[in-house]
């Protein structure tokens, strides 16, 4: 349903990248939810009250809780749309990271009122009332929430909303919230055990678990977690597919929100060529990187040293002895500076975060191993961290 929505009312619906096309599917599924979510509150409480059911009850307002969360999530999208201005010149999208945040909260607060209430009728159990209508209600809630679930995943990953993927989980701890509260309604029916509290618990701690996994993935955006690989990939590809660009390092990705990216790099490109058709061409790159990342780029040159054999000769050695000490370890911006009694080699050394070695004795060691070619050779080192 909500795909055939979006072919109806979003123009351009395939191209998730554009900012205009993520915030009308954000606003899609957050109507959507909501007049689920209140389609199943008033199915369920009517359930709830004729079968005098905690856990039924219990899960009707969970479902108006969800409706809440949903109209959060559109107001999310909706401020996080707005245009940069003087005090926030990077736009608002991380808005949108808040939205899914608070309903996280929404979630945890509902989780922790669910298990006291259901406590409480373990410590005062009352017979319910179960009738097919009944059923046929709670089966009803467990479709919808698996469809609710389905189209929210499918279309948070298709627009990479961290409010949509909260969402998403939610409807499946929701599922689950209401397969216990079915299961209690049925063992009710056919054996007239008194286990709606005990469902009513589990309920609640399902949902906490849910709420605790979807703040974790909206709070990690906002602390500033690395950058998805396929997208760093994605950059790594279109910079140096032109011939003139010889590497790339040093890259940062800054994200200020879904569609509002800040990309920096560092390119290498040949020390003898032509500084304004290199300079152009750079031009040229950030260009598409905007059209085709749909990000702010800044690209720094960096000459490197091509046709001269001994430089390219030292530099193949430092490269075998780097990657003897492990092959994850990457260098650049490399230079050698000849003086009368010794030559020094000019270099970055890059470190991955769980590297074993402490940078010291990365670079005693690297030290070592450049003496042994020469002990006229001097390194002068610098460790940098990956950012991506």
């Amino acid at each position: 349903m909500v795909t055939l929505l979006a072919k109806h009312f979003i123009p351009h619906y395939k191209d998730t990248k554009s900012p205009e096309v993520r915030h009308s599917y954000g606003m899609l599924c957050g109507i959507v939810g909501i007049l689920l979510n209140i389609l199943l509150f008033i199915g369920k409480f009517i359930a709830g009250t004729l079968s005098h059911s905690i856990a039924i009850t219990a899960d009707a307002l969970n479902n108006l809780s969800d409706a809440g969360s949903s109209f959060i999530t559109l107001a999310g999208f909706k401020l996080a749309s707005q245009k940069p201005d003087p005090d926030h010149p990077y736009g608002h999208g991380r808005i949108e990271y808040l939205s899914g945040l608070f309903v996280s909260l929404l979630i945890l607060l509902m989780a922790v009122e669910l298990i006291k209430t259901s406590f409480d009728k373990i410590l005062n159990p009352q017979i319910t009332q179960i009738s097919p209508l009944i059923i046929l209600i709670l089966i009803s809630s467990i479709l919808v929430k698996l469809y609710m679930s389905f189209y929210n995943q499918q279309i948070g990953k298709k627009i990479d909303s961290a409010a949509l993927l909260a969402t998403a989980t939610d409807s499946r701890g929701d599922t689950l919230a209401t397969l216990l509260v079915l299961a209690s309604a049925l063992i009710s029916l056919f054996t007239g055990f008194r286990i709606d509290g005990y469902c009513g618990f589990l309920v609640g701690i399902f949902i906490l678990y849910s709420g605790f996994n979807a703040a974790k993935d909206t709070i990690n955006p906002l602390l500033g977690q690395a950058p998805d690989k396929e997208y760093v990939e994605e950059i790594e590809k279109l910079v140096t597919s032109h011939d003139l660009i010889l590497g790339i390092h040093d890259m940062m990705v800054h994200d200020y929100g879904p569609g509002r990216v800040v990309v920096s790099l560092h390119a290498e490109v040949p020390a003898d060529g032509n500084l304004l058709e290199m300079h152009d061409l750079i031009d040229h790159i950030e260009q598409d990187l905007a059209e085709t990342c749909h990000c702010e780029a800044v690209i720094h040159m960096d000459p490197i040293t091509v046709n001269d054999p001994r430089v390219s000769l030292l530099k193949e050695q430092i490269r075998e002895i780097i990657k003897g000490i492990d092959e994850s370890l990457q260098f650049h911006d490399f230079r050698v500076v000849e003086g009368p009694t010794h030559t020094n080699l000019i270099f970055d050394v890059l470190v991955p975060y769980k590297f074993a070695l402490k940078d010291s004795k990365l670079i005693d060691m690297i030290n070592l191993k450049v003496k042994e070619l020469n002990s006229s050779y001097f390194i002068a080192i610098k460790i940098d961290h990956t950012y991506v």
